[in-house]
């Protein structure tokens, strides 16, 4: 689990994928654009999104205060 701060006009890219590692994400603070399959989503605090193994996106912060999001990423141990 950690806590990601992205600032207003940052990104968190490039474009990456979670196969082998699905997970979680919740906002905190602000909102994040998840972009995915040429769709930009906006999710704001309170709410979040899964991420699994076809899960092919990037994420940005249009805003203009600090995102701040709790990711989960399930990994197997050993």
């Amino acid at each position: 689990m950690r806590r990601v701060t992205i600032e207003p006009g940052g990104v968190f890219g490039p474009v990456h994928g979670h196969v082998g590692g699905p997970g979680v994400v919740y906002i905190l603070q602000g909102t994040i654009t998840d972009h995915r399959e040429g769709v930009a989503t906006d999710y704001g605090p309170g709410v979040g999104w899964p991420e699994d193994s076809s899960t092919v996106h990037w994420l940005e912060n249009r805003g203009t205060t600090p995102a701040i999001e709790i990711s989960v990423d399930i990994v197997r141990q050993g």
